[in-house]
């Protein structure tokens, strides 16, 4: 797979949120395209720039009140459709 840039990570993951907002299960499902690591950083910096926030100890949501999910550019549907 290609390396993918950091504001495709970015939408990949407020995407992959989503679908799966139980972050045991976000994080495995991202693992078949991101390092955990990545995944990891990547929630986190989405949670810092308030485009994503926590509503329980392991749920995620796009904080959609604050900013609008970005458009899902066509190199990322197949990845989104795969997870």
């Amino acid at each position: 797979m290609a390396d993918l840039t950091f504001n495709d990570k970015m939408i990949l993951v407020q995407y992959a949120i989503q679908k799966y907002e139980n972050e045991a299960i976000l994080v495995e499902k991202l693992k078949a395209v991101l390092s955990e690591k990545d995944a990891q950083r990547s929630i986190d910096t989405l949670i810092g720039t308030q485009r994503v926030r926590r509503i329980g100890p392991e749920i995620l949501e796009n904080n959609i009140s604050h900013t609008e999910l970005p458009d899902l550019p066509d190199n990322l549907k197949p990845i989104i459709d795969s997870l």
